[in-house]
């Protein structure tokens, strides 16, 4: 069975994740996708695409990346029920214990007819048209780690760009919240002897997340948006990555021979190219103004 090596990595009886009703199968002409931010051990993203009645998965380290020159490498899981793909919430023990957000969710489309030649193949283009994540993109096998290993790539298209879209967009497309909005509705003391992690990065992180967590649940605590934007300065605004859903999808690229566009940054400032726009007008003043006062004297 294709979910059988899922089943048997965990128990249900302890674990919120569905186990997978044996009917359900493709849900007709539309291709489910998501991406579930994932915070366990190490912190990862799980990209998944609905191919016959399972989600394909696979474990992406750092994120997707709408930069079409970076490519992400992607680890190779175990399939999973359909029904996984809207799932979010706490893992509280076992396999993969820890905060399970949903980061992306959406349809998708293979760009070749036959996708199980393309999968055997090591080669699948696709067509994703999520909240965050839209446009080209292809899954390539690599040469190491058996067949595990795959490396996540975006094309180059009206959706690509120079964007760390995993900050720009960080929080879900469900319940608008972070880790500490999704642990806060649960149970925030679950962890404070023995976290999923406890040295490293995601050690820090889940000290700060389930402080944050048990302050939300005691009525003590900024909401996810101002958590996302850190703490206020003078003469700031709110960012895209605190939209109170974190539904910002990536700005359009701009097309050859088209104007330039200011893309805007999760620090609320032009991105690449606004932010160089704005260098060089700055620039331009202070020798105007000097000019000026050369003049006069």
């Amino acid at each position: 069975m294709a979910l059988e090596e899922y089943r048997r990595k965990r128990d249900f009886s302890k674990s919120p994740e569905p186990a997978g009703d044996p009917k359900a199968g493709a849900t007709g002409g539309t291709r489910f996708f998501c991406v579930q931010k994932h915070l366990a051990s190490h912190l990862h993203y799980d990209f998944r695409i609905e191919h016959r009645g399972v989600l394909l998965s696979w474990a992406v380290p750092k994120g997707p990346a709408v930069d079409p020159s970076v490519k992400r490498l992607a680890m190779h899981v175990e399939d999973h029920p359909i029904e996984y793909g809207t799932f979010e919430g706490v893992i509280p023990s076992g396999y993969g214990a820890g905060i399970v957000m949903l980061w992306d969710q959406g349809t998708w489309e293979p760009e070749a007819a036959d996708v199980d030649a393309a999968l055997k193949k090591g080669d699948l283009k696709i067509r994703l048209n999520g909240v965050k994540l839209k446009g080209s993109w292809a899954l390539v096998r690599t040469r190491s780690a058996g067949e595990r290993s795959w490396l996540l790539i975006k094309h180059r298209d009206e959706w690509a760009g120079p964007l760390d879209i995993a900050e720009f967009a960080p929080l879900s497309v469900k319940s608008g919240g972070d880790f500490a909005d999704i642990l806060a509705q649960d149970n925030p003391a679950i962890w404070q002897s023995h976290r999923p992690a406890q040295g490293g990065d995601a050690g820090a992180m889940f000290a700060r997340i389930i402080e944050r967590a048990l302050a939300l649940k005691a009525g003590h605590a900024p909401d996810a948006e101002s958590a996302a934007a850190g703490p206020p300065t003078r003469g700031s605004a709110k960012t895209p990555a605190a939209s109170a859903k974190g539904k910002a999808a990536v700005p359009r690229a701009r097309k050859a021979g088209a104007p330039k566009a200011r893309a805007r940054t999760a620090t609320g400032n032009t991105g690449p190219t606004g932010a160089a726009s704005a260098k060089t007008r700055a620039a331009k003043g202070t020798t105007a103004r000097s000019a000026k006062k050369s003049r006069a004297r």
